[in-house]
């Protein structure tokens, strides 16, 4: 009998003290990357007028911060939705099926065009795609013909190009881990980076290398990284006119009056020039959603319905009139048909 009563007690324990997902939170948990946050703020603030819910808690701390929290945890206190301005990696994947988040909905809401911004009252820069690698590789060619390479020695922009201003090279960018600049080392810098033909043949013989030179931004105070914030990189453009920033095509649309972006490689950064391709500095942005939390916490599936309806992310929806480049038509219905089922990713 005192043996059964033991039992009894050790098992109502166990239940007690056993991590439970039947625990509920009645407010969505989103982080990752700054370029969505503005979208799933828009989002989010409808979601609320349009339910009376709780507004979702969303933290910008960058994509790759993001999807590591999101993976890193599936207990009802992790976040619920991770925003990415790029693609979820092979690794981090597996990080989050390491971790038994196992079924997790990909959602592509649509483009992001990647400007190099400066102030709108000053001239227009025009960059070609190697006057932007050898602005801000950590490491260039020695001199027109050369195979040395050596750390960054330019440090106006005529000195890089002679057609160019004769102003010092200082650029507002994203720290490491952000999607913007990897998106932006891989698009615009590695582009530049293979005009140099023995730098290009490193890709077949020696990837490692390729990689670090070309997508390797300079360290010594010429690129300054300002965090995740693009408002504070815009109000440092507003103010110094010799300056650059890298920041999303979504905040040149809201800040319009006090930012322009730079043409680069002839092409000028437009809703249009993202959309047809033209534009050499575009990406795809996304978010995650954990589906074992769907059941457990409040409002997912309304905050999905939301994002993926035509008045949200369609061609005249109010995502798209703050800067998003919308996905074609048949592919916007795929992916809300693949939410509303709840389709888990694979990869």
């Amino acid at each position: 009998m005192k043996k059964n009563l033991l039992l009894m007690v050790l098992g109502l324990s166990a239940i007690i003290t056993e991590p439970s997902f039947s625990q509920t939170r009645d407010y969505i948990k989103i982080v990752g990357s700054s370029t969505v946050y503005p979208f799933a703020l828009l989002v989010a603030e409808a979601y609320k007028k349009k339910t009376g819910s709780k507004t979702p808690k969303i933290e910008a701390i960058g994509s790759g911060g993001g999807i590591t929290i999101f993976c890193g945890n599936k207990g009802i206190n992790s976040p619920d939705i991770a925003n990415m301005s790029r693609r979820i990696t092979e690794r981090e994947f597996k990080y989050c099926q390491k971790n038994g988040i196992k079924d997790i909905i990909e959602v592509q809401i649509g483009f992001d065009g990647i400007a190099l911004a400066h102030a709108k009252t000053s001239t227009p820069f025009k960059l070609s795609s190697r006057d932007i690698f050898l602005a801000l590789a950590k490491q260039v060619p020695e001199k027109e013909g050369s195979k040395k390479l050596i750390d960054n020695p330019y440090e106006t922009w005529k000195a890089i190009n002679s057609t160019l201003p004769d102003t010092p090279i200082k650029v507002f960018g994203p720290a490491l881990g952000s999607g913007t600049r990897d998106t932006f080392a891989k698009l615009a810098m590695e582009k530049g980076c293979r005009t140099f033909n023995f730098i290009k043949a490193f890709e077949k013989t020696y990837r490692t290398k390729y990689k670090v030179v070309c997508r390797s931004i300079r360290e010594d105070g010429l690129y300054i990284e300002a965090g995740e914030d693009y408002r504070l990189i815009v109000d440092k453009l507003a103010k110094d006119t010799k300056a650059l920033g890298i920041v999303s095509f979504s905040f040149i649309t809201k800040n319009s009056d006090k930012v322009q972006g730079a043409i680069i490689d002839e092409q000028p950064l437009s809703f249009e020039s993202i959309t047809n391709g033209s534009y050499p500095i575009s990406r795809p942005l996304y978010f995650y959603v954990k589906k074992l939390q769907i059941d457990n916490v409040i409002g997912i599936k309304t905050y999905l319905k939301e994002f993926t309806s035509e008045s949200a992310w369609g061609h005249k929806g109010y995502l798209t009139k703050k800067g998003l480049i919308p996905l074609p038509k048949i592919q916007r219905k795929e992916i809300a048909a693949n939410v509303k089922a709840l389709t888990p990713m694979s990869l």
